[in-house]
């Protein structure tokens, strides 16, 4: 059901088609992003630890995260920071990366202990900044096991949606979704929403772990690897406002009237205000309809209807937040060598009857 991208670390994501059918991603069809191979945890075994600059140092059972603190449930899309990459690697190569379609995303019901509970509980020295999580994970970078880790700032972590979530959809976790704990970090790439949570660290500065010191960064189109410098480098954390066409798929015969569906994403707990879907190349638009999503941290559904003149056409879709942010033109301005970030007008070619 998933396209499977690679099998050790397993990296899959689902057909654009299944997906858009649930505007609450079922487990099955939510895509799956490893950096290493998944650990097995003992539940009964596990201790969550929480260190750094904390007046007390916790070692918590997943019984006490379950029943000595309160629970809260979020409604979240997650989306990967290389979500439509393949776009990206069709105007240039991008060795070493996965081919992520449009698919790197999904929405769920997280619930699980709010993490400003446990912070609260640990208690804050001054001069906190941020909040570093390391997961269980083994994850070898040249020759060693650097782990997967992720921070946030310390204001994020103390808003009441940031969770250390251990169900999803209402049920336990699966072990390729970080059982038995995950932090939801909503609004940001997925990659600070770490699983399978092993530490938290109270710290003065955000994470040094390899994924967002070195991995995670946003350069300038004309950096390679080689020319990077790796202390420049913009480290990624909120969702940029995005939009997908779900259908009808690149190549895809139509004629007449056609039903354009899609998806549209942003961060930072804004909303997406309109979605504009263009036939003629951008030379005019029809604004969809919002047919689901008006919540603060999950995505919108969109449809419209296009009248298709005989022969071949481009749909183009983009989308506009509450904040008025809108998306760039073009793949080419967004394009960086780690092949993350895309929010380019989405475009889809369609062939018309013959």
């Amino acid at each position: 059901m998933l396209i499977v991208h690679t099998t050790s670390p397993y990296n899959a994501e689902p057909p654009l088609e299944l997906l858009r059918e649930n505007f609450i991603t079922p487990r099955e069809l939510f895509y799956v992003r490893n950096h290493g191979d998944v650990p097995e945890i003992d539940a009964q075994a596990f201790r969550l630890v929480v260190n750094g600059m904390v007046e007390r140092e916790l070692e918590l059972s997943l019984d006490t995260l379950l029943n000595d603190f309160p629970k809260r449930t979020v409604m979240a899309t997650l989306q990967c920071a290389g979500n439509r990459r393949d776009q990206l690697m069709a105007l240039k190569e991008i060795p070493g990366e996965v081919p992520w379609q449009a698919g790197a995303i999904g929405n769920a019901f997280w619930s699980g202990v709010p993490l400003k509970e446990v912070l609260n509980a640990a208690g804050i020295k001054i001069g906190a900044q941020y909040v570093a999580f390391m997961g269980a994970e083994e994850v070898i970078r040249h020759g060693e096991n650097v782990g997967f880790g992720a921070s946030i700032a310390l204001d994020k972590a103390l808003s009441n949606d940031v969770l250390l979530a251990y169900e999803m959809n209402g049920k336990a976790l699966e072990p390729i979704h970080g059982f038995p704990l995950r932090v939801i970090a909503p609004g940001y790439i997925g990659a600070r929403s770490v699983k399978w949570l092993a530490q938290i660290t109270v710290q003065a500065f955000s994470s040094k772990n390899y994924f967002q010191a070195h991995a995670y960064q946003l350069f300038p189109p004309q950096t390679n690897a080689e020319t990077a410098d790796w202390n420049a480098g913009l480290q990624l954390s909120e969702l940029s406002v995005n939009c997908v066409i779900t259908s009808p798929r690149d190549g895809e015969i139509v004629s007449g009237e056609v039903l354009a569906q899609g998806y549209a994403i942003t961060g930072g707990g804004r909303k997406i205000a309109r979605v504009d879907v263009s036939s003629d190349g951008g030379n005019s638009w029809t604004t969809a309809h919002i047919t689901q999503g008006d919540q603060q941290w999950a995505w919108a559904f969109w449809e419209a209807r296009l009248i298709l003149e005989n022969g071949d056409a481009e749909i183009i879709a983009r989308a506009f937040d509450s904040a008025s942010n809108t998306q760039p033109e073009e793949a080419r301005h967004v394009w960086n060598f780690k092949g993350y970030m895309n929010n380019a007008w989405h475009r889809v070619k369609v062939k018309g009857k013959s």
